[in-house]
């Protein structure tokens, strides 16, 4: 091989090597620019004391772990982990029963079955705060829709369904329930679309029923996806807190806030970056567990393939 050839060959070998971490740069920075440093800065500043509101603590005063304190001792808060761990626990799995019970009825080759595909899919392309909007003529206390029909039923007395302590987090879990079923049906689908046909022409040629087949092959078929439509929903459901500015504004008395809701009325209403901080890294904290244990049984499920 000629020099020249040979110094051609280093250089590509060269650019080829560094070429990875070309590709990942933009990556990288926007990573660190936009979630690592935020995440430290955050966790800097949940150790001091600052209110921007009050001259007192307009500059940061170090307080060590006052802030989680403070915030683990306060009962609106504790309302609001409440509150979110109800909102957490009832959007995520009825919205994933709610998208394969969708997926299973569209998953069939008829006629113009597009068109139902598309009305179960509709609310998801809908902006949320449009949603809220819709929603609230449903729950109008005098000629609301719900009001509407419970007095079809018998039930004479209206309710106010964003305005009662007792229902104004059904109410926006409804919404929200309403808004992801039909977009998490869409990887149902997709995965059900993606099975061997073979193997349920197997299933019923042995007398297997219909549940079964679903129950037996199906379900654990499509456990990578529940996987995935399980994280994206429980993200989702810390993340999505348009429909209550437009519901209920977090009230009655705290009754629908939630933690990001809450952590916003902290930061922007009371100007108190401290305990904002402090309810960022308690949020990242929770994000955090569950990524690391769906990492987990994410990596077990595939060894048991």
């Amino acid at each position: 091989m000629r020099p020249k050839e040979m110094s051609t060959t280093t250089s590509n070998r060269r650019q080829a090597r560094f070429l990875p971490y070309i590709l990942l740069a933009p990556t990288l920075i926007f990573v660190a620019a936009f979630t690592a440093w935020p995440t430290l800065l955050a966790g800097y500043q949940s150790f001091f004391r600052q209110r921007l509101n009050i001259i007192k603590f307009k500059e940061p005063t170090f307080i060590g772990l006052g802030n989680y304190t403070d915030l683990l001792t306060d009962e609106r808060f504790l309302r609001v982990l409440k509150n979110t761990a109800i909102y957490v626990a009832v959007t995520v799995p009825v919205s994933i029963f709610l998208a394969l019970f969708f997926a299973l009825l569209v998953n069939r080759k008829l006629r113009a079955i597009g068109i139902p595909r598309l009305a179960f899919f509709y609310p998801a392309m809908i902006p949320l705060v449009s949603a809220a909007t819709v929603w609230l003529f449903f729950f109008t206390p005098d000629y609301g829709l719900f009001n509407t029909a419970l007095r079809w039923v018998g039930y004479d007395g209206p309710q106010n369904w964003t305005g009662n302590p007792s229902l104004a987090l059904l109410s926006v879990i409804i919404v929200v329930i309403w808004k992801n079923a039909g977009f998490y049906m869409i990887f149902y689908l997709a995965g059900l679309q993606g099975l061997p046909v073979d193997v349920f022409e197997a299933a019923a040629i042995d007398g297997a029923s219909g549940w079964q087949s679903m129950w037996k092959i199906a379900f654990p078929l499509l456990r990578r996806t529940t996987l995935f439509i399980t994280t994206i929903a429980f993200i989702g459901a810390f993340r999505d807190i348009d429909h209550i500015f437009v519901l209920t504004n977090g009230g009655p008395s705290q009754a629908s806030s939630v933690l990001l809701f809450y952590l916003w009325h902290v930061r922007f209403e009371n100007s108190d970056v401290g305990q904002a901080a402090a309810i960022t890294m308690i949020l990242v904290a929770v994000l955090l567990m569950f990524t690391v244990t769906n990492f987990v049984i994410s990596e077990r499920s595939s060894k048991d393939v």
